[in-house]
């Protein structure tokens, strides 16, 4: 028998009868093939790494937009969903879009760091729970700052959530959670916490230095002013009269937003397109808040001068406007059984909303003072608090971007528009500079 070491040499010549020829042959054959079948899968596996590679940039890639002719980046970064946290994310999305408020938390003053177990955080004093273990105001900076530089598509905020966790009972666990609520308890508690000193310098202090935030501008809510009563602080007189003897009791109370009820006579519309009847805007609601209103018998006054509850009407004025106007449309109510989801729409505008007509000495503000200009939107969609899922509108430059957790889409203004708005954020608008006062 041949050497199979010639065979392979002398392939050309081998004999079609003889066996172990065809064997080696057809062995060569299945080593070239195989051969072949690695290049062939190592090109496609390049390939797939490479398309791969393109993929995880998409994001990225897309986040360049042509404006004007010109290429610009979108710069917006998502927030990831950590298990029904889509309640946070949309206020928190909401919130880095108020410049001015989000402009004071980045630009916080670097502190002392600590050291042992909280090596690397700052020491922020946290009144409202004693605990310097956390920081509620430095995890709610380190978001904000991840939000805008542009350098990765989606931010996960464990560790601001892990302080939520901590400090805010009420919002552990991974249930849905009303986002109107979440968004009072954080304002609340970064308050709270902002009023501490740190390196022997008290926030307030700052707060005043900040020319932006001058103290004829603060509403003073639970102690010292912060930046979040700078910004959102307004002031309420709450006005009931006895409807027995006549005796009047005014109050003042401050306000970070205000609560409005859609009217009952437009609760069975559901859709913008319905014809039947009127349409619901945002001024009906506001009306609503602000007419007279006789109290029914499960909320008699308690009147000084009868020394007994009578029956009253209540009626409320807005004594001061915040710079950042908070309206929550109230769209749960309660039922005989179970918690019921309002699905009207209501009309808001996106620029010029006056709130003139409804402050108690409207003569004394200014022609631009009173107007506002929409800056943020939070939506539910779904049909239950407890169910459903948030997204929120903001604009930002002039552009306007949908953020549903991870992903950012830039939108456009008719979108807004449409949406069933839970939370509205308005910023007061700027008198421009030389402008005639009337």
């Amino acid at each position: 028998m041949e050497n199979s070491n010639d065979l392979l040499v002398h392939l050309p010549c081998y004999r079609c009868d003889d066996f172990v020829v065809n064997d080696t042959k057809l062995g060569l054959v299945q080593k070239v093939r195989e051969h072949l079948q690695n290049l062939e899968n190592s090109a496609f596996t390049s390939d797939r790494h490479r398309k791969r590679k393109l993929l995880e940039n998409s994001s990225l890639n897309s986040k360049l937009l042509k404006v004007n002719g010109s290429t610009t980046a979108l710069c917006a970064t998502g927030l990831r969903n950590l298990g029904n946290t889509c309640f946070m994310n949309a206020i928190l999305q909401s919130l880095s879009n108020i410049q001015q408020f989000c402009c004071y938390f980045k630009e916080l003053p670097a502190v002392e760091l600590r050291n042992g177990k909280t090596a690397g955080r700052r020491t922020y004093h946290t009144r409202s729970q004693g605990d310097n273990n956390v920081s509620l105001v430095e995890e709610f900076r380190k978001t904000l700052c991840a939000l805008w530089q542009g350098s990765q598509t989606a931010f996960s905020p464990e560790s601001l959530f892990y302080v939520v966790w901590k400090i805010m009972p009420n919002f552990r666990g991974y249930q849905q959670q009303d986002a109107h609520e979440f968004m009072r308890y954080l304002l609340d508690h970064l308050h709270l916490e902002l009023q501490g000193g740190f390196n022997g310098v008290s926030r307030s202090v700052i707060l005043q230095e900040n020319s932006n935030l001058s103290a004829s501008n603060k509403c003073c809510i639970n102690g010292a002013s912060t930046v979040v009563t700078a910004i959102f602080g307004g002031i309420l007189q709450n006005e009931v009269n006895c409807l027995i003897c006549g005796t009047e009791s005014r109050k003042f109370d401050p306000f970070l937003d205000l609560s409005l009820d859609i009217p009952s006579q437009f609760r069975n519309k559901r859709t913008k397109s319905q014809e039947s009847g009127p349409m619901c805007t945002l001024r009906d609601c506001l009306r609503s808040f602000t007419d007279l209103e006789e109290l029914d018998e499960t909320e008699l006054y308690m009147c000084h001068k009868c020394k007994k509850k009578q029956k009253s009407t209540k009626k409320f004025w807005i004594q001061k406007l915040p710079k950042v106007l908070c309206l929550h449309l109230k769209r749960f109510h309660w039922t005989a059984y179970l918690r019921n989801k309002v699905d009207t729409y209501v009309e808001f505008p996106l620029r010029g909303l006056d709130m003139k007509c409804y402050l108690l000495e409207p003569e004394n503000s200014g022609p631009e003072s009173c107007l506002y200009d929409l800056v943020a939107v939070v939506v539910h969609h779904g049909s239950g608090v407890g169910s459903g899922h948030y997204t929120a509108y903001a604009a930002h430059e002039g552009r306007w971007f949908h953020f549903n957790d991870s992903t950012v889409t830039l939108t456009d203004e008719e979108t807004v528009g449409k949406a069933k708005a839970y939370i509205l954020f308005y910023v007061e608008r700027q008198a421009k500079p030389g402008a005639e006062k009337l």
